[in-house]
């Protein structure tokens, strides 16, 4: 018996095309589309860039001027699991960037780390209200929920947005044993 190549070729790369075709339509029609149009329409949100992975979904968000940071990420979150289910969600909040804010949250990040790991979390509140009494046009705002300290510093022209999980990741295992 002999077998022709030709015809096997084409075979495996017409198989593969409808197989990866499928999948790829799969993920834009019934995920990244319907996320994509859930997180543009919540307040807030200037942009959003979604990356489907094995997991779940990556959101990259850009936040307009003012926006309400822990609100605006719970939101995010609902409307994320009603489209992706049980999947895991990650939101990260994408900053412009301002060296100045930069700068500032470099002085407050030593004491931030320490009230996160001593859970000691009304610290932060006090620590960047003296940074606030430092720096005249500087504004902070800082909220808890279950998950994430939501901390927001703006100087009227820029805002930078961090969030901190309240459960910090832990190592079963030593990494050097």
């Amino acid at each position: 018996m002999k077998l022709r190549l030709l015809p096997i070729i084409i075979t495996v790369v017409v198989s593969s095309a409808v197989l990866f075709g499928g999948w790829f339509m799969y993920q834009t029609v019934a995920m990244e589309d319907p996320l994509t149009h859930a997180v543009d329409s919540i307040d807030g949100v200037g942009d959003a860039r979604i990356e489907v992975v094995r997991s779940g979904a990556i959101v990259r968000v850009t936040l307009e001027q003012g926006a309400d940071l822990r609100e605006t990420y719970r939101r995010i979150k609902e409307a994320g699991s009603a489209v992706i289910g049980e999947r895991k969600l990650t939101v990260e909040v994408v900053n412009e960037g301002s060296e100045s804010l930069d700068r500032i949250w470099a002085q407050v990040m030593f004491d931030v780390a320490q009230a996160m790991e001593t859970k000691q979390y009304t610290l932060i509140p006090e620590r960047l209200n003296k940074l606030v009494k430092e720096n005249n046009n500087l504004k902070t705002t800082t909220e808890m929920d279950d998950d994430n300290v939501y901390i927001t510093l703006s100087d009227g022209s820029s805002t930078k947005y961090v969030i901190l999980p309240r459960i910090p990741l832990t190592m079963g295992v030593w990494p050097n044993e």
